[in-house]
């Protein structure tokens, strides 16, 4: 079992596009890292009370990955499985549908989704840079979001949901690390 540390650190001194790029790669990296080894019953495997699971942040960071993306950068329609997804009778779908997926599937869907979303964005910042707006507005303002804004969300996101993974790996097989 694969459980080694390979992240690498975001630079120390880079321009704020490559910082913001950097910190989100090391994220990326730390969910694989606490997901790394694991089998079908380890990803499956609550921390009661939360229903959470390892499976679900893979499925969910991946449908977060393709809805900042594509769906709002980009202004397409929602891709599979997303767009087939029974969100009206489960709002939580992305969480709870990982449960029926092999870990080979979570995994490939999510560097799918981050590999879509580095073309995606390494696109805009070549076109417009960190002030760049994205195809779809807030919908609660009808402002536009910036790359930037883009960026930080997302290392904001998976910092918090590795916070949650440092808990459900802990409780699965008693790995620890930052």
């Amino acid at each position: 079992m694969e459980t080694a540390d390979a992240r690498v650190d975001p630079p120390l001194r880079g321009g704020e596009a490559a910082t913001l790029r950097g910190f989100l790669a090391y994220h990326r990296d730390t969910l694989r890292w606490k997901t790394a080894g694991l089998g079908a019953a380890d990803l499956r495997r609550p921390l009661p009370p939360s229903s959470m699971t390892l499976g679900g942040l893979l499925n969910h960071l991946a449908f977060v990955e393709d809805n900042w993306s594509q769906v709002v950068w980009l202004g397409r329609d929602a891709s599979p499985p997303w767009d087939t997804a029974e969100w009206a009778a489960d709002r939580d779908w992305e969480w709870t549908s990982a449960a029926h997926e092999s870990p080979e599937a979570l995994r490939a869907r999510f560097d799918a989704a981050v590999a879509r979303s580095d073309a995606t964005f390494e696109a805009a910042l070549a076109d417009g840079g960190l002030d760049a707006v994205a195809a779809r507005p807030d919908r609660h303002t009808g402002e536009p979001f910036s790359l930037r804004w883009v960026l930080v969300h997302l290392v904001e996101e998976y910092a918090r949901h590795n916070g949650h993974a440092d808990l459900l790996r802990e409780h699965v097989d008693g790995l620890v690390g930052e």
